[in-house]
């Protein structure tokens, strides 16, 4: 299998999908989340997430790296605290923040990408904080990819629940 080949198209597809939808946003509609059910993350706080939502992933998984302070043993963590409440979760102030913030994103995955071996890729195994399972390395940075896509996704609904005019074509950055 060629992991990276793969890894490099479906990362490519995703921030291009995602770079389209973030062109559709303007700063008077940061504030807004659905007005049905409850933990939803305001359109602020979701492009903070989208943002940031891949190449930290790469770099956890490449070099072990996750962000923690030092010290903090993330296997410690209250599931609760892993997955805080929407109203606890970063917010951007800006569409242009969160334009940024997904090229720089980009450009970590791309370089942590090419820190690895074809073998590396294939045979390392790459447990996650919130799951010990073993996966080999190539997986675990498509489920990083796969992250992202999930709240493109979501985006993609908050668009449209505004009232915005996009379908099928806008979601996997056609339109």
């Amino acid at each position: 299998m060629d992991w990276r080949g793969l890894l490099q198209n479906e990362m490519a597809g995703a921030f291009h999908a995602t770079e389209k939808l973030f062109d559709r946003l303007n700063d008077d509609m940061l504030d807004w989340k659905p007005s049905d059910g409850q933990n939803w993350m305001k359109l602020s706080q979701l492009l903070y997430h989208v943002a940031s939502s891949c190449g930290g992933g790469f770099k956890g998984f490449v070099t072990g790296d996750w962000g923690f302070p030092e010290g903090v043993d993330p296997a410690k963590i209250p599931p609760q605290d892993m997955l805080p409440p929407a109203e606890r979760l970063p917010a951007v102030e800006s569409v242009a923040q969160a334009k940024t913030m997904l090229e720089k994103d980009k450009a970590l995955a791309k370089q942590m990408l090419e820190q690895c071996s074809e073998d590396e890729l294939a045979n390392k195994i790459a447990p996650a904080p919130w799951d010990p399972t073993e996966t080999v390395l190539g997986h675990r940075l498509l489920q990083s990819i796969e992250h992202q896509k999930q709240h493109k996704g979501q985006l993609f609904y908050y668009i449209k629940l505004q009232g915005q005019k996009v379908g099928t074509a806008h979601l996997w950055g056609m339109g």
